[in-house]
């Protein structure tokens, strides 16, 4: 990897993890160095990958946090990869350089540099395929972005993806199964589990966001006395 494209993977990833609250920089190995509530978790190579101590992830808590920073580290190194290879996206009244990671039936996946980060965008071609409208905005949400061009452009019915919100109540289910009593079969226990863990490795957060959602849907009036 040249020094320069080093620079603006390490700078994007570094603008990824630090909105999903790990605080990360440039450290003096020349790697990138990641911390998780003020305590070293791991360092990122220029390849993305990411090498830790075992003392750096001794609690779950921190082999999660561990995980979630990797998934991250892997999926900028894709895009970014991407970036580095793709062709100028040429279109009317179109300005800024924007770089085509996606084209089919109609549809483009582009990607722009940013002060925030990689921007992504959906838009679908003109007829004549010189200008592009109805632009779907995605400010570092790689996935989210992927998810919406494969909808538009046809390559997957929007019918056979579930949003965050369905997969969060399908593992919730699954748990709730699993902690009744049921007389489960060794096979549906198997398969259910199975379910949880590809939410999970698709959503490596999930249980922090099923958490916040308890935290929201607490009655705030509960346990108060009536005022007069």
């Amino acid at each position: 990897m040249k020094a320069e494209e080093k620079k603006r993977y390490f700078t994007e990833t570094a603008l990824a993890l630090n909105r999903e609250g790990f605080r990360a920089e440039t450290i003096v190995s020349g790697t990138l160095g990641v911390w998780f509530d003020d305590e070293p978790l791991c360092e990122v190579s220029e390849v993305g990958g990411i090498t830790y101590r075992g003392e750096n992830i001794s609690t779950p808590e921190r082999v999660t946090a561990k995980d979630k920073a990797y998934e991250i580290v892997s999926t900028t190194a894709e895009y970014m990869r991407q970036m580095e290879q793709a062709c100028h996206l040429k279109a009317n009244d179109l300005t800024g350089d924007y770089r085509i990671l996606a084209d089919f039936n109609g549809t483009v996946l582009a990607g722009t540099n940013s002060k925030f980060g990689v921007q992504f965008v959906t838009w679908d071609w003109d007829y004549d395929r010189k200008g592009v409208s109805h632009g779907h905005y995605f400010t570092g949400n790689y996935e989210e972005a992927k998810r919406d061009f494969a909808t538009r452009s046809g390559l997957i019915s929007e019918q056979q993806l579930f949003k965050d919100e369905q997969l969060i109540e399908i593992y919730r289910c699954c748990s709730d199964t699993l902690d009744a009593g049921f007389d489960l079969t060794y096979e549906q226990e198997k398969c259910i589990k199975s379910v949880q863990e590809q939410i999970k490795s698709g959503m490596p957060d999930i249980m922090d966001r099923i958490r916040e959602q308890d935290q929201h849907t607490v009655d705030p009036g509960y346990g108060q006395e009536p005022k007069m």
